[in-house]
């Protein structure tokens, strides 16, 4: 990822020398938080809100299923000095797979909703990348950036696109 970031920012220096031969006026340059964009637009705002519902949902299961464990264990904590060895071993071997288990969905469920938002962000800048394109033709853009640290250091508020493509994105998607 560093290296194609790289790799990005020397091209963008080689063909702004090339064009450094041309004239500073035809140069149009702008950026954009894609970020921020996702983030912001009507789409990201609804997603996130789809997100935290279900963190919320798997908040209460993973609540369910703690009580579940816990009562389970106070259970064989209290019949333990009553129960024969080998059913008292038993008993405690189901409850160390039911823990393993809960502890196997809980990562399960951690790393679904992870690719779920990974995705839903995925697709949201796929549509903030169109609308940048058409923006850029429509408008005589030389070059559009990412605003990004790693790549632009620096860039005036003047040339920061970034509100203007959340508002065509959220016009668009109407």
């Amino acid at each position: 990822m560093r290296s194609k970031m790289m790799t990005a920012a020397v091209g963008i220096l080689i063909v702004l020398g090339w064009l450094g031969t041309a004239s500073a006026d035809s140069l149009k340059i702008g950026v954009v938080d894609i970020q921020k964009a996702v983030n912001e637009c009507n789409a990201g705002k609804e997603a996130k809100k789809a997100i935290v519902k279900e963190v919320e949902k798997g908040q209460r299961q993973f609540a369910d299923k703690q009580k579940e464990l816990q009562t389970m264990k106070e259970s064989l904590d209290k019949q333990a000095p009553m129960l024969n060895p080998d059913v008292r071993a038993t008993k405690e071997k189901d409850l160390q797979n039911r823990v393993r288990e809960f502890q196997r969905w809980q990562e399960d469920s951690q790393n679904e909703l992870n690719q779920k938002r990974t995705e839903i962000e995925r697709n949201i800048s796929l549509g903030l990348q169109k609308v940048i394109q058409k923006l850029g033709a429509d408008e005589g853009y030389t070059f559009i950036m990412e605003l990004n640290e790693a790549v632009v250091l620096f860039a005036s508020k003047t040339i920061d696109l970034t509100d203007r493509v959340i508002k065509l994105h959220d016009t668009q998607k109407k």
